[in-house]
């Protein structure tokens, strides 16, 4: 009975230590202060982006609108999602002189908007390396879409991961 409550106080020890140092699971972290809801709006709505992270906001359990009521107007951080644009850069050839491997550049810009304050503008990029093959045009065809899902739904992790600190600091 005493090496159980030796093992139950160590464990209840470590669990106090962690909570105490401020330590919390990714995406726990609630919205900024004030702040109850997101509004998502873009250039063009339908965009692969656009959808990622609202799946993302499901996903989170983040709150967000289709527009934004008058009277909740200073409790909602409206997101303006530019369009994103993909760049590849050479990284090598084959001996015959076809591209075989490019660095995949997804550039993502957004604007935070806080009530009551300035517009934040965020630009960062996604990078991946993706090795093309001529002689399998369908199947790598089929791969790149899979990869730039991949690289979207990486852009959605990061914007989710900016909320929580959005009125604390510049971007």
């Amino acid at each position: 009975m005493k090496i159980f409550s030796n093992r139950a106080f160590l464990i209840f020890l470590l669990l106090f230590g962690i909570q105490g140092c401020g330590f919390k699971l990714r995406g726990s972290q609630p919205l900024p202060a004030g702040i109850q809801q997101v509004y998502l709006a873009g250039s063009q709505e339908y965009l692969p982006l656009n959808r990622t992270v609202k799946e993302h906001f499901d996903l989170y359990q983040i709150p967000y609108v289709a527009n934004i009521p008058i009277q909740q107007k200073d409790t909602t951080l409206a997101i303006y999602l530019y369009p994103d644009s993909l760049d590849r850069r050479l990284l090598s050839l084959f001996s015959t002189g076809q591209v075989a491997e490019y660095e995949l550049v997804l550039t993502i810009k957004l604007q935070f908007i806080l009530p009551n304050k300035e517009p934040q503008m965020v630009e960062f990029d996604v990078t991946r390396e993706y090795q093309d093959d001529p002689d399998a045009i369908l199947a790598k065809s089929r791969e790149l879409d899979l990869v730039l899902r991949e690289m979207r739904s990486q852009a959605a992790d990061r914007i989710v991961r900016m909320l929580p600190s959005l009125d604390s600091r510049e971007l």
